[in-house]
């Protein structure tokens, strides 16, 4: 067995500094355990840490003949289904540019459909019923359809669930997103993908055709122990549900972004709606969920946004805890047996429980007269709701031991304000004045709200 790791540092938001010697080593020590005990080939992983892949690793061989030939951060591995996530992206810089609602169905994009009424956001969150697999026996024979032959599969295909009943994985309907993107684009979806979200982000080893040097997918049998290589798969119009290829270099570029974005690819807002859950995957545990493209894992009190891949010879998993903004992705050129999207998951925990971010120092905020009537301790309910400044914004809290009690307010006009995070957000808060210009109450989502506890009968008073 060769095995390789190296460190990189980064420069940006202060959390990119190379890892400590001592967490370098233990996450070494993960890595080459679970080459050993999944019996992969090879086995790549990049941890990022703010903006920046910090630490990488590489065990094994990426490619076993003529000779065992290690990876590198620039070897490229077929991705599988994290390729989802760059369809939904391509889906919502459409949404975000006005060009389709997520509310739209089917039947705006493939007239005379039989999925007619399936709108696109249940196909993105796995929530439309529609059946799993395209029409036939593609990982049997691994020969996808052309798009003619995928949009004739599709009128045979089954909506084998109610929408929303339970989550139903459907790589059926990331094919049919792929040809919603190309309706409205008149492009190819590989060109719309790398226009819109591999060259903002600088992703130029990721694409639906690896290079020479690529990695080399293999399935070990379990008992002989011995690697067989396994074909190419070329997804043709099923390529939207897992066709990609990428790096470890290109996806620490990816998960820095889905950990901290910016306006690069869509705004940051949207990235923040593709990772709320919309269906839960795990409706016993309440331990994963899916929203828009991103699939969601708890552990404890902390979530991790990602995605799990699977191809012939080849296993992905991508995790993020964005809170934390610190990723992992790790890669094994294995049809089976490799646990990477935990492994991923594992890496990210390792490096938030060693070396968890440090909060930034307070610093006085600037005065803003105009709140200064609006805060301190009001009362609704009978409960207290306390208003506060916080980076220059208005914000309240009902609760100080309650986090997720907490609402941030955007002005829209005088004297009425817009929750825009957190509890109650999209209500209205309005400020009713008396006749010297006093603040006599607010009004938050209908509700009264008063300097003193009062109860509903002395409202009516």
């Amino acid at each position: 067995m060769s095995s390789a790791a190296h460190t990189a540092s980064g420069e940006g938001d202060g959390r990119s500094a190379a890892l400590s010697a001592g967490l370098e080593r233990d996450l070494t020590g993960r890595v080459v355990s679970a080459q050993r005990s999944w019996r992969s080939p090879g086995v790549s992983v990049g941890v990022v840490r703010g903006d920046a892949l910090v630490w990488s690793a590489h065990v094994g061989a990426a490619r076993l003949a003529p000779e065992p030939v290690p990876a590198s951060d620039d070897t490229q591995y077929m991705i599988g289904s994290v390729t989802k996530t760059f369809t939904a992206l391509a889906v919502m810089t459409l949404r975000d540019e006005g060009r389709l609602s997520l509310d739209d169905t089917l039947e705006a994009y493939l007239p005379g459909t039989r999925h007619a009424r399936v709108p696109l956001r249940q196909m993105l969150a796995h929530a439309s019923g529609l059946q799993r697999e395209p029409v036939g026996n593609i990982w049997e024979t691994l020969e996808a359809p052309d798009r003619a032959a995928f949009l004739t599969g599709v009128e045979q295909a089954e909506q084998v669930l109610p929408a929303h009943h339970a989550f139903h994985y459907s790589n059926l309907a990331y094919g049919l997103l792929g040809q919603v993107v190309e309706r409205v684009t008149g492009q190819g979806w590989e060109d719309v993908v790398r226009e819109r979200v591999l060259e903002p982000l600088g992703m130029t080893r990721t694409g639906l055709t690896p290079a020479s040097d690529r990695a080399v997918g293999y399935q070990v049998d379990p008992y002989a122990g011995t690697a067989r290589e396994e074909p190419l798969f070329t997804l043709n119009a099923t390529a939207p549900l897992g066709g990609l290829w990428s790096t470890v270099a290109d996806m620490a570029r990816y998960a820095a972004y889905v950990a901290n974005p910016d306006d690069r690819v869509v705004r940051p807002e949207t990235v923040d709606e593709m990772c709320r859950p919309l269906i839960m995957t795990d409706v016993d545990g309440w331990s994963g969920a899916y929203g828009l493209g991103f699939g969601m894992g708890r552990r404890g009190d902390r979530v991790y946004v990602g995605h799990g891949g699977a191809m012939p010879g080849f296993l992905t998993g991508l995790r993020v805890r964005r809170k934390d903004g610190v990723g992992a992705i790790v890669f094994a050129n294995a049809t089976s047996g490799a646990l990477t999207l935990a492994l991923a998951t594992d890496l990210v925990e390792a490096v938030v429980d060693a070396e968890p971010s440090l909060a930034s120092a307070w610093v006085p905020e600037a005065p803003r007269p105009d709140l200064e009537d609006l805060l301190g301790l009001w009362w609704s309910e009978g409960s207290p709701i306390t208003f506060f400044v916080r980076g220059g914004e208005l914000w309240s809290r009902l609760s100080d031991d309650e986090p997720l009690s907490e609402t941030r307010y955007a002005a829209e006009a005088t004297d009425r304000y817009r929750a825009v995070e957190g509890r109650e957000r999209g209500e209205v808060l309005e400020v009713v004045r008396a006749a010297d210009g006093s603040v006599e109450r607010l009004y938050f989502a209908t509700y009264a709200v008063t300097r003193a506890p009062l109860a509903f009968a002395d409202l009516q008073a």
